[in-house]
């Protein structure tokens, strides 16, 4: 019974009243006894019905019933991008992405865009990337409050095409108005557009020439040359040469695409300029001799360590080397000289052949530009050789220097960041 009138005091007014009244009633209102049980259950199985909360602490009708649990242990905090953005999301973004404050002062940034470029966080945006196109489009996001698109190009240190999107940000905390900048790199997309277009373009044209003298000659064998072992001899022989110029045509194209596609993405492994530059002499040591060149090396026997890939530079001091024996003066000499001088390390080719007339100097690095196209053709140049260094030279962040004398010969200079040592 105390049970009961525990239950009932916990119930609100109304059903406590109502069994009040009604249980003396039917338990003395001249009932039979069974029903009045019958009636007192129902009673009391309404009251046990009855709602425990007041009506202004009862939830919506929209709002779903959610059942008592443990308390669960608190979530971690979430880290925020200095005024409400959480860190994580900048991070996820693949593209280089800022938030910028109301000022336009860099709040954060994510990796991708410290690796486009230096960040200074509490600094203007404009000494990230200063390109005119992407400051109008910040100022303009900033005063209207609507997104922004733009089309930005750079060209130091390299080339490269950025398309940004500038999507204002309310600041529910500080009422203010922010601005994420995100910026896509197109460097890629575009290069390689290019050079399918570059590549079909050379190729049709410089291949043009060799293959007619194929068809030719095989047209002269299939003919007059038919019952002349003496032709077929010349012929052939002229036909291989013309077959192995095609060969290396396709090699310095295909070469020379792969280092532009990856041109604005610089190495970053150490390696010793020494040993490639000692292998290049060796690798061409029977070449110079066959031209009757005298190859001299001034290479120190310490490591001479530069931040690079390679086999590219490899294919550079290879490229400077070749260049130098083939177009040196028969009996001349050419010198390789190794060298540090501050924070660079130099790479000097030194002939002493007819060298080059100063207006072709500006020139020599253009795809297929020559001096003079018959020599370059009749000593098996193909035109790519000072293209694929300047390429290469870019891509290590370098500088390539050409000075020539006529007369007197040329001088090829290719100058490096030294690698800084660690320990």
């Amino acid at each position: 019974m105390d049970t009961f009138v525990e239950h009932l005091l916990k119930r609100r007014a109304a059903p406590a009243a109502v069994v009040a009244v009604v249980c003396p009633f039917l338990l003395w209102g001249g009932l039979t006894p069974q029903w009045a049980l019958a009636g007192l259950a129902a009673v009391v199985a309404w009251a046990g019905l009855w709602p425990t909360t007041s009506p202004a602490d009862a939830p919506s009708a929209t709002a779903p019933t959610v059942p008592l649990q443990k308390s669960a242990a608190p979530a971690a905090p979430v880290a925020m991008a200095g005024h409400g953005l959480p860190l994580s999301l900048l991070d996820a973004l693949p593209d280089a992405a800022l938030l910028l404050d109301s000022r336009g002062l860099i709040v954060t940034s994510n990796a991708a865009a410290q690796a486009l470029s230096a960040v200074l966080i509490g600094r203007p945006h404009s000494h990230w990337v200063r390109a005119p196109e992407l400051l109008d489009a910040v100022k303009t996001a900033r005063e209207t409050g609507e997104q922004q698109r733009c089309h930005v190009r750079l060209f130091t240190p390299v080339e490269r095409s950025l398309a940004a999107i500038v999507s204002p940000i309310a600041n529910e905390e500080t009422s203010s108005r922010q601005l994420l900048v995100i910026v896509r790199d197109l460097t890629d997309q575009e290069q390689l557009s290019r050079l399918h277009a570059d590549f079909v373009a050379n190729a049709s044209h410089e291949l043009r020439t060799p293959l007619a003298s194929i068809r030719g000659f095989v047209e002269t064998l299939q003919g007059a040359a038919k019952e002349d072992p003496a032709a077929q001899a010349r012929f052939l022989a002229i036909m291989q040469a013309q077959a192995e110029r095609m060969s290396r045509l396709i090699e310095d194209l295909l070469s020379l695409s792969r280092i532009e596609l990856r041109e604005h993405v610089a190495p970053t492994t150490p390696v010793d300029l020494n040993g490639i530059a000692q292998d290049a002499i060796a690798s061409l040591k029977q070449a110079a001799e066959k031209n009757d060149v005298t190859l001299i090396a001034n290479i120190p026997h310490d490591q001479t360590l530069v931040i690079g890939d390679r086999d590219e530079l490899a294919q550079v001091a290879q490229n400077l080397v070749q260049n130098a024996i083939k177009y040196g003066r028969k009996g001349g000499q050419v010198e390789v000289t190794l060298r540090r001088r501050d924070q660079q390390v130099e790479l000097a080719v030194v002939d002493n052949g007819i060298g080059i007339a100063p207006e072709h100097l500006p020139r020599l690095t253009e795809r297929f530009y020559r001096v003079s196209a018959k020599d370059s053709k009749e000593r098996g140049g193909t035109g790519l050789g000072l293209a694929i260094v300047k390429h290469i030279v870019n891509r290590h962040r370098g500088e390539l220097q050409i000075s020539s004398v006529l007369g007197q010969g040329s001088t090829f200079t290719v100058a490096m960041p030294a690698a800084t040592v660690v320990g």
